[in-house]
């Protein structure tokens, strides 16, 4: 599954018998093709599955210009939001037991990555899907969000504490491990961290 961590939109995803270099390879190509991802646009981040550390992998992911990082040996969460996504995939009500047959894992993944990218709200994306977010309708949402907020306050103003409430703020940057604070006595502008950015255009 490849998601975009800014948006948390699964842009590409494919179930297969075995993990394998040959798909990853092609799960990559085909999506960097369908999202219009240039040369020095994209950073992926991955687990160190034998798939994704493949020579193959790597040539391909040097041949389209895209920088890869990967996750600390030995730390199983090292990506919050595709850990994130996969504990909402397991536990959503369609969820089987048990899958019966690869197809029966491809129907399901069918009916359900649609889902989390275009009803699904993330907290995180200001309640917003991760479809909004992706493409650059969540702005427009949060406006008129903000609309129908001012006009309930100014119609019953007692029933809100304090002041007109106001959408959440929409995120600018995400890391998969931020960088820290320099201290004051950390003058040398180095940070201790391996960033992973994405951010608004």
């Amino acid at each position: 599954m490849l998601l975009d961590v800014f948006s948390r939109y699964v842009v590409g995803w494919l179930l297969a018998h075995r993990e394998a270099a040959a798909l990853a390879q092609r799960l990559i190509a085909t999506t960097v093709a369908r999202e219009g991802i240039g040369p020095g646009q994209l950073t992926v981040h991955a687990d160190r599955g034998a798939a994704m550390t493949s020579k193959p992998v790597a040539f391909l992911l040097a041949d389209l210009g895209i920088t890869r990082t990967h996750s600390r040996p030995h730390v199983s969460n090292d990506n919050p939001y595709s850990e994130a996504q996969f504990k909402t995939l397991k536990y959503h009500p369609s969820f089987p037991d048990r899958f019966g047959s690869l197809e029966h894992g491809r129907a399901h993944g069918t009916d359900f990555f649609p889902w989390y990218n275009t009803v699904h709200r993330h907290s995180g994306l200001g309640w917003h899907t991760p479809h909004e977010v992706h493409h650059g309708l969540a702005a427009a949402r949060r406006a008129h969000r903000a609309q129908v907020l001012a006009a309930a306050y100014a119609a019953r103003p007692e029933r809100f504490v304090r002041h007109c409430p106001v959408p959440p703020v929409l995120p600018t940057a995400v890391w998969i491990n931020p960088p820290k604070l320099l201290g004051p006595t950390e003058d040398d502008g180095s940070v201790n961290s391996v960033p992973l950015v994405s951010q608004t255009p």
